[in-house]
């Protein structure tokens, strides 16, 4: 009797081993995904750029650039699912994956919607659909909040800068052109129609924005870069406010980027 159990218990475990998935993710937003669903034991390896931006998966196997993994090392690992950002350098890798018959799960980041979809089609393939809908439930209640406090407030004139040199901005149709909206701002760049466009320094100084939020790197350089436009109302003002990186990636805590990003809205209204 006790080796029939022992039997079955090593059949249950044999089957959940081979059961559990084994993703390598290609972009640093979707391994956050997966961690904030506490999926990190599906997570079978990582581009580089994931493994810089995140300690807790710093000791698995990399495979690679974002744009340019190795083809050699992902098949290495065996994966039941690669999950990555589509995009005009993943086409060739797309096709080369799946003429070697290994699945890929491809989740655009561009609008509000994209995210927050993808969010849950990760975590329905992973087995952690239900952690996957409570961070949807609450990114869209984060929303719907935050556009209930500011519907009666007027709109502060805002840009979100994404580069310095050159210059590239939040335009219309990205999640953080839908966060803008949800916070308050007044997105002066929706008149582009690319989500990130490059604009003139001119473009800039036309539109006179009250409020600049520079997300751009290196972070230090911000004040003293503006200063050489005075004539900008957000630079006369001094409300330049440089945004952790963390708020513009398309990741799962949407929710706290929005909070971080209204409050930064809210300060300059004042």
């Amino acid at each position: 009797m006790r080796r029939l159990v022992v039997c079955l218990l090593l059949a249950v475990a044999a089957r959940a081993a081979a059961e559990t998935p084994r993703v390598v993710t290609l972009s640093p937003s979707l391994t956050q995904v997966l961690l904030a669903l506490d999926a990190r034991d599906a997570i079978a390896g990582v581009d580089d750029s994931s493994a810089q931006a995140e300690p807790r998966v710093r000791d698995l196997p990399r495979v690679g650039g974002l744009f340019n993994p190795s083809i050699e090392a992902i098949v290495a690992l065996r994966p039941s699912l690669v999950a990555l950002v589509p995009g005009a350098q993943q086409r060739d890798l797309q096709e080369r994956l799946a003429a070697l018959g290994i699945p890929v799960l491809a989740l655009p980041n561009i609008s509000y919607e994209d995210v927050v979809r993808s969010i849950a089609q990760l975590g329905d393939r992973v087995g952690r659909g239900d952690a996957a809908r409570a961070r949807e439930s609450a990114i869209r209640a984060a929303w719907r909040d935050s556009r209930a406090r500011v519907e009666r407030r007027a709109r502060v004139r805002s840009v979100l800068v994404l580069q310095r040199e050159p210059l590239y901005v939040v335009g219309r149709g990205s999640f953080l052109d839908s966060m803008l909206e949800a916070a308050g701002a007044d997105n002066l760049a929706q008149r582009f129609d690319d989500p990130y466009p490059r604009v003139s320094v001119e473009w800039l100084i036309d539109a006179a924005p009250d409020l600049i939020l520079d997300a751009a790197d290196p972070a230090p350089e911000a004040a003293a870069h503006w200063a050489h436009w005075p004539s900008i109302p957000a630079v006369a003002r001094g409300r330049v406010v440089t945004l952790d990186r963390s708020i513009t990636i398309p990741g799962p805590y949407l929710d706290r980027s929005l909070a971080a990003l209204a409050a930064h809205v809210r300060g300059a209204a004042q």
